[in-house]
């Protein structure tokens, strides 16, 4: 198991910002064999990808709906990865997952939820219109 604990969830107005992150504290396994992904789950509605990052941190992937405002970057030192949300949207309302793979390639990750083994929680976000 890789536990996974996300945080930074919140209420927040449109057009606002909220930084979720993810923490990772499996001992013994080394934080920069993962590739790391952001999803999000709306009520109702499948759980759908939202950015990816390599185990390097040289390769990010969004999807359209939040490229160019949402930024995701980990930190191998700290065993960290974050999602910084700006120009927050109501659509953007979910339950956001993080969730890892062990990787080979250092600059893989993928957008497939069956990719990925290990999930961690959740954390809500509400966006106010």
């Amino acid at each position: 198991q890789v536990p996974l604990v996300e945080s930074g969830g919140g209420l927040v107005q449109a057009g606002g910002s909220l930084r979720l992150s993810c923490a990772c504290s499996a001992s013994g396994r080394t934080f920069d064999n993962y590739a790391m992904v952001w999803f999000r789950q709306a009520p109702g509605k499948e759980r759908e990808y939202v950015a990816s990052v390599s185990r390097s941190g040289g390769s990010t992937y969004y999807a359209d709906s939040v490229k160019d405002r949402f930024t995701i970057s980990r930190d191998n030192a700290k065993n960290t990865v974050s999602l910084q949300m700006n120009s927050l949207k109501p659509e953007d309302t979910a339950d956001y997952y993080c969730a890892a793979r062990n990787a080979v390639s250092s600059e893989w990750s993928g957008s497939l939820r069956y990719e990925y083994d290990f999930w961690g929680q959740g954390t809500q976000v509400t966006v106010s219109s």
